[in-house]
């Protein structure tokens, strides 16, 4: 009964605040819902505070203590991955696949490096305790961006097609590789016998696994879907696809981020190949469940980030350490970035290097990833640096969808102001 009374709030929540949103401050969904949720649960342990409120501080603490990593991995990852690609294009792929290869995988892996070696100075520098591996661990947790923050966020910008797909595309497939090196480090920091198995060759099993099942679990599946006359079937066997595809994944260690993702674009592309057979009624059912399920375990997802958000306050010199988190992710991605695109090829839509960097760095949204990798690192750090790593990745996910989401518009037209036709 007690989750139902939370999923009942969560959905009041959402029905309320968007409303509130839609009539009055008009910013994005998706960042209204996280910083309104936000302020409510400040406002809320504010009241608990001075009135001394027990019950209404069980409930609080409840939400703060909700596994978000359970939810996420365990729970819906697999479907808003699938919703973010099904209506992705292989020819685009194709066309950028260097691109966005390069980007998923070069600047994760030098962004997590970069952000490591930062936080393990500043922690030098300011005498903490943080080993290198533990920093490093917590450069994986940061470096990949967020695919749903990029599709529900960035998409409603207007950017030219080739960066839009550029930052959805790097940040859907960005997912495998940055799990791919919290396992490595995660495994140094605990000392697990895995952490014999090199990064290189993680990645390697988790990617090329990952696309295996996806393609022959997808194939498989839509034989199914090609001859099926009903419609509601249609979207219970596209449901079996991709929760099948992450199911197997996840039992034989590949990265079941990747295969949703596989199976989201090879559901798009034979669908686009086959679709004679699917009546037009169908299509749009099938469209728009897909659409209307994305929305909502978005809106779901940013509400608990929101109201979870007051776990920062658990980590000791809280602004001090938020604004390195910070400024380090920056300076990481801004970094990572530039040395990409020594290897990227052409910068897409008339940018200049610098304004690609730029746009890039600000657009490189965090959300419920980085938050579910911080919170599963629990039962192998010290209390007090779990809610430091914690505290900076929520800190980070903040800003970033927030702050930067905000002002991702004006950051765009300003550079914009100097592309090439």
């Amino acid at each position: 009964m007690e989750t139902m009374f939370m999923f009942v709030g969560i959905i009041a929540l959402i029905c309320i605040l968007g409303f509130f949103n839609e009539k009055v401050t008009k910013l994005t969904y998706e960042i209204a819902l996280m910083l309104f949720a936000s302020i409510i649960g400040i406002v809320v342990l504010v009241g608990v505070a001075v009135f001394h409120d027990t019950d209404v501080g069980n409930v609080l603490k409840q939400v703060q203590d909700f596994d978000i990593h359970d939810f996420l991995m365990h729970g819906v990852l697999c479907f808003m991955l699938f919703a973010g690609s099904c209506h992705m294009k292989l020819k685009d792929f194709k066309q950028q696949a260097r691109q966005v290869t390069v980007l998923a995988l070069v600047c994760t892996l030098l962004g997590a490096a970069f952000y490591g070696l930062l936080i393990y100075g500043a922690g030098f520098l300011f005498g903490s305790n943080l080993s290198l591996p533990i920093c490093l661990m917590f450069g994986s947790i940061i470096a990949p961006t967020d695919p749903i923050a990029a599709t529900g966020i960035l998409g409603k910008f207007g950017l030219p097609k080739k960066t839009s797909f550029l930052i959805q595309g790097e940040s859907l497939f960005n997912d495998g590789v940055g799990v791919a090196l919290f396992v490595c480090f995660s495994s140094m920091v605990s000392a697990s016998s895995s952490s014999e198995e090199g990064i290189i060759s993680v990645m390697l099993r988790e990617i090329s696994g990952a696309l295996v099942v996806g393609v022959v679990v997808t194939a498989l599946c839509f034989l199914m879907f090609r001859f099926c006359k009903n419609a509601y079937l249609k979207i219970f066997i596209s449901l079996l696809t991709v929760s099948l595809s992450y199911v197997v994944c996840e039992a034989l260690h590949f990265s079941g981020a990747i295969a949703s993702v596989i199976c989201g674009i090879l559901f798009s592309e034979l669908r686009s190949r086959f679709g004679e057979s699917e009546e037009e009624k169908h299509a749009e059912l099938f469209d728009s469940f897909w659409e209307t399920l994305d929305v909502f375990l978005n809106s779901v997802l940013y509400v608990l980030l929101g109201l979870s958000f007051i776990s920062v306050l658990r980590m000791e010199y809280v602004l001090l350490l938020s604004a390195i988190a910070i400024i380090a992710n920056l300076i990481a991605r801004s970094a990572s970035l530039t040395l990409s695109t020594l290897v990227i090829g052409k910068i897409p839509d008339g940018f200049s290097r610098f304004g690609f960097v730029t746009l890039l760095t600000w657009g490189g949204l965090r959300g419920g990833l980085s938050v579910a990798l911080a919170m599963s690192t629990k039962d192998i750090l010290p209390e007090q640096t779990y809610f430091i790593i914690l505290g900076c990745t929520y800190a980070v996910v903040f800003f970033t969808t927030v702050i930067q989401g905000l002002t991702m518009k004006p950051v765009y037209n300003r550079i914009s102001r100097n592309r090439t036709a």
